[in-house]
């Protein structure tokens, strides 16, 4: 019994006020906007965007966006009042405004699947490697040694600055070699950094370099870890840094940079300034006064 397949529209936030979020729908319509009934919602404040400012319209298995707007809508750099998407296309809301990537997954028979009694057989293998080494070994390394990294068809979506690569299938290797599957052009990072695989429901990254260079919430990679939503992943001391969204997202994370605290010499030399503006203005006062009265 064949199904209708569910078509997922996901769009990536790259530059805004709700950037590093992705958002997904799979509506037939999707409207975008400040109003409140907004399928994606921008600051009511947000005045270059439009109440309504533009729809995504399903048309069979194609997209289409409808611009609505008073400022426009851009796709991939070009304005346009329609026009049919691909996955990858940017698209901006306003010149200079908010910008996303436009991607979409197929979702089909996903729950008959697993439905399917063959995975279990697997699950005594794992047990049986695991439990005896969880006493002796610290959690990192048994779930390195432990996982085994197969060809399974997930999906991975990294959003790094304006750049948007999706990937079907799993392992994913990145790095600065061109062989890589994802090429990472920073200067902190290896020909063969690191790899993304799928194991035990769960998306997992493993270092390449040998250096325990990459980290998670700020603690290293001794071999392979699971990504759980909300991670932070570091590739390097020096950056690229993710947040890992959960199902296979990830987004580009910047790291806030607090504010210097005034120091004492500043504090001093603000206050003195004040006092000197306030003698000078009461000697203008009182000269003021005394002009006055002279006459």
């Amino acid at each position: 019994m064949k199904s209708i397949p569910v078509i997922v529209v996901q769009l990536v936030h790259i530059q805004g006020p709700l950037k590093g979020e992705i958002q997904e729908s799979s509506e037939s319509t999707i409207s975008i906007g400040r109003h409140p009934t907004c399928h994606m919602r921008f600051p009511k404040d947000l005045s270059i965007i439009s109440r309504k400012h533009a729809q995504i319209v399903r048309e069979g298995n194609r997209f289409k966006v409808i611009d609505q707007s008073t400022n426009g809508t851009f796709v991939n750099g070009k304005r346009v009042k329609e026009a049919y998407l691909k996955d990858g296309d940017v698209l901006v809301f306003s010149e200079g405004g908010p910008k996303v990537s436009f991607l979409t997954k197929m979702i089909e028979r996903q729950h008959e699947i697993q439905d399917v009694p063959l995975p279990p057989p697997k699950e005594p293998e794992i047990s049986m490697v695991e439990k005896p080494l969880m006493a002796h070994a610290q959690p990192e390394q048994v779930l390195g040694e432990g996982v085994s990294i197969q060809k399974v068809r997930v999906p991975l979506i990294i959003q790094y600055g304006p750049t948007l690569r999706s990937f079907k299938e799993l392992p994913v290797t990145i790095g600065k070699d061109p062989n890589c599957d994802f090429t990472l052009n920073h200067p902190a990072i290896l020909d063969r950094h690191g790899q993304f695989f799928f194991n035990q429901d769960q998306y997992w990254v493993k270092d390449l370099t040998g250096q325990k260079l990459i980290s998670i919430n700020g603690q290293p990679v001794h071999f392979q870890a699971p990504l759980k939503p909300d991670d932070r992943l570091a590739l390097s001391p020096q950056g690229p840094t993710f947040r890992f969204l959960g199902e296979g997202r990830l987004a580009e994370f910047e790291e806030p940079v607090p504010e210097e605290p005034m120091n004492a010499s500043h504090k001093t030399e603000e206050v003195s300034t004040q006092g000197e503006h306030r003698d000078r203005n009461a000697k203008r006062r009182k000269s003021i006064f005394k002009k006055l009265l002279q006459r």
